[in-house]
Parts: structure tokens; C-alpha cells; sequence
């Protein structure tokens, strides 16, 4: 009885100790986590402070202004903040990302399919172009401005969506946001196909330098087009080929290209930053369901509990995914 007692409490204390993702939004960026909260409460000045010290870190502030304008779109924060100290430009910026959140949600609310009062989405084109004009060497309202290009029906002319792209790469050219945006544009989702996202996934990442997160997109199209085919088949049964679709030679070869061009080039002493965590886990992600064991271990290593829910959430559970395969592959 005695030897039982002390397995069970053993037993008790293994699932206590048991891994657990953390699936923070803002992925340890402690000081972000902060002024999302002042947003919640109605205050402005630790947002303003933050997106001044963050600077021209191109990467971080994307990070940082999208996740903002996520916590702002359902608050009035934002238009206190310009009420306040009109002619901000980091304010014009903040609420020009703040409009476009406002109207996807409206696209989400009106439910697949229907269509968005088109005078909203040009009101907010207007406020990302009055952003940039306000903030010129700023990459985000050109993000910004490619991320609703994909709400319009038919979407935009060729010539503006590469001018709105030449832009932002005139200010970052490298943006993995910025690109990914553009990516979904072209998706099959959206106004494209899926070799045309291919096709631009994989233009960018040939012309990234080494150490860049960009050629990720290559994986990140890949996600995308589980899901667009994974919905398209609800309640129709198993997709016929999903089995290979991360595991064919070509994908794996694609994994191996960008794991050896960023993470192989990235200086290994170097922690991850928060604005990396989430390419990092599509990296991961194709990587373990690629049945890549040593990528993957390393690469859940780097992450260590910090996931994120896009892409685990377009194949299953996130929390039992992140955690199965990193006791499966003893990436602890």
C-alpha cells in the first residue's frame, strides 16, 4: 500500500510538472504586454512612450504597432491619444492600423463571403496614407495598406499594390510582416492562386541575405494552402495527398533551405526576440510534421514554451500538438 501511495503522489506530481505552451500574444515582450493594458483602461501616454523607444527597429515596432492596434480596435485609446498631441506621427500610424483591424472585423462579422462597405475600406486607405505622410520613413502604413488591399473586391490594380510594395520596401526591405501580407494577397484565399503565392513566396526568399527570417515565407505558403483546401473539404472527408503535403520532397527540401539560410546564418548566441517567435513556429511547425527530427528539436528548443497559435491551430489542437511533438522529439 505504501509503495502504491508513493507512485500515485509520483504520478500526481509528473502531470503537475507536466510542459505547458505558453501561448502569450505578445510572445515575452513584457513591455508590450503593458501598454496593451493601458489601452484596456483607457490610457495612452505608456503607448506613446513605448512606440518612441522602440524607434526605428524596423521588426519590432511592426510587432509591436500590430498587436497595439489589435488591443485598440475596440477602444476609443487611440483617438484620445490624437485627440491629446495632434500631429503624432506615431499616433497617426497606430490609428491607421487601428482602422484597418476595425474594418477585417467587420469583414468577420458580416461572415465569409459577404462584402464590406467599400466606403470603410477606403476610409482606411486614407488613414494609412495620411500615416505615411505624417511618418514618411515609417515601413508600417505601407504594411498596413497591404494587409486591407486583400478586403476590396477584385482587390486593387496591379500598379497600386506594387507601388504600395515598393514602398515599404524602400523603408524595410526585408519586412516578413510586410511580405506576408502580400503573400495572402496572392493566395488562393484571396486574389490568386496558389502558384502565384508560391511564385512570390519564393522570389522573395531567393533574394534574402543570410540570417534574414524571410525565406520562411516558403512555409508560411505552405500553411496556407492546408488551409484553403482543409476548408474547402469540411465535411467531405480526408483530402486525398494531405499525407505528404509537408513531407514530399520538395517540401522538405524548401524546410531545409530556409532552416540553413536563417537559422544557420543567425548567430547562434543570439536569444530569440519576441518579433521572432511567431516565423519561428511555422518553421518548426513544417519542420515536425516534415518528420525533420533534429531541425525540429533544435528549432522547439529556440522557441522553448513560447508558441503561437497560427499555424498549430490550422492542423489540430495548438496546445497538443506543441507539446507532443516536443516530448516526442526530447526537445525539452
Amino acid at each position: 500500500m505504501a509503495v502504491y501511495r508513493r507512485s500515485a503522489r509520483a504520478a500526481r506530481a509528473a502531470r503537475a510538472e507536466r510542459f505547458t505552451p505558453d501561448f502569450d500574444p505578445d510572445f515575452g515582450d513584457r513591455a508590450l504586454t503593458e501598454a496593451r493594458h493601458d489601452i484596456v483602461i483607457g490610457r495612452w501616454q505608456g503607448v506613446r512612450n513605448l512606440i518612441a523607444a522602440t524607434g526605428d527597429d524596423w521588426a519590432r515596432r511592426t510587432h509591436r504597432l500590430r498587436l497595439l492596434s489589435h488591443a485598440a480596435a475596440g477602444s476609443s485609446t487611440v483617438e484620445t491619444w490624437r485627440a491629446a498631441e495632434p500631429g503624432n506621427p506615431d499616433a497617426e500610424v497606430l490609428r491607421a492600423a487601428t482602422e484597418v483591424v476595425r474594418v477585417f472585423d467587420a469583414a468577420i462579422a458580416a461572415g465569409r463571403g459577404a462584402s464590406v462597405d467599400r466606403a470603410r475600406i477606403d476610409a482606411a486607405v486614407d488613414a494609412c496614407m495620411s500615416a505615411a505622410e505624417a511618418a514618411p520613413e515609417d515601413p508600417m502604413p505601407w504594411i498596413s495598406l497591404l494587409s486591407v488591399a486583400r478586403l476590396y473586391d477584385g482587390g486593387v490594380a496591379r500598379r497600386e499594390l506594387r507601388h504600395w510594395f515598393d514602398e515599404l520596401r524602400r523603408r524595410d526591405p526585408y519586412n516578413t510582416e510586410g511580405h506576408i501580407q502580400v503573400l495572402r494577397y496572392w493566395s488562393a484565399r484571396w486574389h490568386g492562386t496558389h502558384g502565384s503565392m508560391y511564385d512570390f513566396a519564393r522570389d522573395a526568399a531567393g533574394v534574402a541575405p543570410p540570417g534574414s527570417s524571410l525565406p520562411v515565407l516558403v512555409q508560411v505558403a505552405r500553411v496556407e494552402e492546408y488551409r484553403y483546401i482543409a476548408d474547402g473539404a469540411l465535411g467531405r472527408g480526408p483530402v486525398r495527398g494531405f499525407d505528404q503535403h509537408w513531407k514530399h520532397e520538395l517540401a522538405v527540401t524548401e524546410l531545409r533551405r530556409t532552416y540553413a539560410r536563417w537559422i544557420g546564418e543567425r548567430d547562434p548566441g543570439r536569444p530569440v526576440a519576441p518579433e521572432e517567435v511567431a516565423d519561428l513556429n511555422f518553421l518548426a511547425h513544417a519542420a515536425c510534421y516534415a518528420g525533420q527530427v533534429e531541425v525540429a528539436k533544435h528549432l522547439l528548443r529556440m522557441l522553448g514554451a513560447r508558441a503561437a497559435w497560427v499555424p498549430w491551430a490550422y492542423t489540430g489542437d495548438p496546445e497538443e500538438q506543441f507539446t507532443r511533438f516536443r516530448e516526442g522529439l526530447g526537445a525539452e
